[in-house]
């Protein structure tokens, strides 16, 4: 099956999630984070173009929208998001799950503008932290008028909205910024995940948890 993953042209990492960013210090010992994702989708926005929004999977990790039926052999979009287990360091990239993204053919006025996916992150190390990061999926559905197959391909990206909440350890505050959608194991990341009409296709989600950095006038 063809996969058409296209790099935007803007500088990475990707102001995706409005987080903070630091280092450890060296004489420091880095600390382990370790445990599992999981994810559901929310309640989307239909935007104001839908006026007859069609939808399944709120509370789910499955999540599909829109109306293929006078469409023939079409189906409806959907988004499935797979948890994964993981362990890193402050600051190293990570993988949080697999996110596939099926491209439908739908009726205009059926579809939604985005939906809100949200994480959950159940650590082993350190233990009895659970905590629920809430990222905003913007949808871009195009009507299929190109002779071109890229110009037809529909599109998700991550809305830079920040992710509601942030967890303390050992007297530090963390956040975790999502880095991106990648398919070689992150050692890149794009901020578009685009897919050609009618196909599908799947790529690994990556984040980072970063320990907050306070001025001494802060301290």
């Amino acid at each position: 099956m063809k996969f058409n993953l296209l790099f935007n042209k803007a500088v990475f990492p990707f102001a995706i999630a409005a987080l903070s960013v630091i280092g450890f210090s060296s004489q420091v010992k880095a600390v382990t984070f370790s445990g599992s994702v999981n994810g559901s989708w929310g309640i989307p926005t239909p935007g104001e173009i839908n006026d007859e929004p069609i939808y399944t999977g709120v509370d789910d990790n499955v999540f599909t929208w829109g109306d293929p039926t006078l469409f023939e052999g079409a189906s409806a979009y959907q988004l499935v998001f797979q948890g994964s287990s993981f362990s890193t360091d402050a600051g190293s990239v990570f993988k949080i799950g697999d996110l596939t993204y099926r491209n439908g053919t739908v009726l205009l006025g059926t579809s939604v503008e985005s939906v809100p996916l949200n994480l959950s992150l159940s650590f082993d190390e350190p233990p009895e932290i659970n905590e629920i990061f809430d990222y905003g999926f913007s949808l871009q559905n195009t009507p299929n008028l190109s002779d071109n197959p890229e110009l037809n391909a529909d599109y998700l990206l991550v809305v830079d909205n920040g992710a509601k909440g942030s967890f303390k350890y050992g007297g530090n505050e963390y956040t975790i910024t999502l880095a991106g959608f990648s398919q070689d194991n992150g050692k890149t990341q794009v901020s578009e995940f685009r897919v050609l009409e009618g196909e599908k296709t799947t790529a690994s989600v990556f984040a980072k948890i970063d320990k907050v950095a306070f001025s001494k006038k802060e301290v």
